[in-house]
């Protein structure tokens, strides 16, 4: 359709094909290496997709940082991004991710519905400030999450960061792609699920990351998001939709700076 090849990610990189399995295969070594410091597949709801991973710090952790991953609510699971956790456990943050159900099977509303009873639960099991952190269809669920319909106010109220990496923050466009046949969205749904369109809002410090070798259209949503919100925006240059989250997994990253400090 129409806006197909604008929302193209894989085909602009290079070697795309080879990141998926090296996420993989770093989440799983570095689950491996935390030992009794990964709690693994933690319920959150009844679904078999319904459970996260909570990794640990030594020691009492000084905050919570939640990650949500991209896949445009069509693709992967919890499993390939533990390796990320590395950057916020490393400062003494507890790190969970959470799986959800996918795209055509429930609607992106219900995806969201399930990220906030996520996100409710893994509060419960770690006090001090949350830090929500979303890559691409990750950054529209967690930019959704300051909503201040979704989140109990005990909760809503703990979050002092969010962090949409490379964020869907307008779902419209999308109605111009292939992609609705799965997502089966029409004009009103769009509208309500879009983070651009959120009034009363959670009050919380928002960076909108993005980045500088993106496709124009994600650089676009990101600006969107910026004007919408009044929030902060970096442009990581040379990173492109793929590798732009890679600084999640180093300490000294200006990204995990953004969380922790």
């Amino acid at each position: 359709m129409e806006l197909d090849d604008a929302y193209a990610n894989g085909a602009y990189i290079e070697n795309a094909a080879d990141y998926p399995p090296r996420w993989a295969a770093s989440a799983e070594d570095f689950r491996n290496s935390l030992h009794e410091r990964a709690r693994l597949d933690i319920a959150y709801g009844e679904g078999e997709r319904h459970k996260f991973d909570l990794f640990l710090p030594e020691g009492t952790p000084k905050g919570l940082l939640i990650f949500v991953h991209g896949g445009y609510w069509l693709a992967f699971d919890k499993s390939s991004w533990s390796h990320l956790a590395r950057g916020a456990l490393k400062h003494g943050w507890a790190v969970a991710m959470p799986s959800y159900d996918l795209c055509p099977s429930v609607r992106i509303a219900d995806i969201t519905r399930q990220i906030a009873a996520a996100v409710t639960r893994i509060a419960a099991e770690v006090e001090g400030p949350i830090a929500l952190a979303g890559h691409s269809a990750g950054g529209h669920l967690v930019a959704r999450m300051l909503d201040k319909t979704l989140l109990p106010a005990e909760v809503g109220t703990r979050i002092k960061t969010v962090i949409p990496i490379s964020p869907l923050s307008d779902l419209r466009p999308l109605l111009r792609t292939s992609m609705n046949q799965k997502f089966k969205m029409d004009s009103a749904s769009a509208i309500a699920e879009s983070p651009v369109e959120m009034q009363d809002r959670y009050s919380a410090e928002v960076t909108v990351w993005v980045g500088g070798e993106e496709r124009p259209a994600f650089l676009d949503q990101a600006i969107w998001l910026v004007e919408a919100w009044e929030a902060d925006h970096v442009i990581a240059f040379g990173k492109h939709h793929f590798n732009v989250i890679e600084p999640l997994a180093d300490p000294e990253s200006d990204l995990v700076a953004l969380i922790v400090n």
